[in-house]
């Protein structure tokens, strides 16, 4: 089982990375998270790494904080929650965001996290809620919403909507709200937004 890769960037995309070992090439799928910790192409990465073994395929996956491979497989002990949705969740909302959301029984903010229906939401809260205890951040994360007004809250919400990572759509959402003119208005601020994202 391979649990930890160090070696040099071969080539990175936002869901997925090559890494260099010695002439061996090692390709995981990775997390908004981790990709936005990425060096440039040809830079050395360390990953720890889950190995999925199916009967008709091995899969890695990467993460650059022990933190977000630990919840990856918590997340896979849930019914319902495969690789590539736990790979999804962690795209869509930060590791400290998802475990205060978890242990507080936030299903709103789960249910925003693309693929997380209100069910899954549910059985991720009753199942996980008591074994986060060795998980980031001592206590449930409520109050840290991303605050930059009502306007930019539902901007960014309808970035999610379209399939958008949230900490890519919130990147997006701060960056077109610097503009004052743009920040107030619901039209002018998702356009800018867009552009921004892409």
């Amino acid at each position: 089982m391979i649990a930890y890769l160090r070696g040099r960037i071969l080539s990175k995309a936002s869901n997925a990375i090559i890494v260099d070992c010695n002439g061996v090439g090692y390709e995981l799928a990775i997390s908004i998270t981790t990709f936005t910790e990425l060096g440039a192409e040809g830079a050395e990465v360390k990953l720890h790494v889950h190995t999925h073994v199916r009967e008709d395929a091995l899969a890695l996956f990467g993460f650059a904080e022990l933190t977000e491979k630990r919840l990856f497989e918590k997340l896979l002990t849930i019914s319902g929650i495969g690789p590539k949705l736990a790979i999804t969740v962690l795209s869509g909302i930060s590791a400290e965001r998802l475990v205060g959301a978890i242990r507080a029984g936030d299903h709103a903010t789960l249910t925003k996290i693309p693929g997380i229906g209100k069910k899954t939401a549910e059985r991720v809260v009753l199942e996980l809620k008591d074994k986060l205890d060795d998980m980031v951040g001592s206590t449930p994360e409520t109050g840290a919403r991303f605050s930059l007004g009502t306007v930019a809250d539902d901007v960014l919400s309808a970035l999610v909507n379209l399939g958008y990572a949230r900490p890519v759509a919130q990147k997006a959402v701060e960056t077109a709200a610097k503009d004052a003119a743009v920040a107030g208005d619901f039209e002018q601020l998702f356009r800018a937004a867009m552009s921004a994202v892409r």
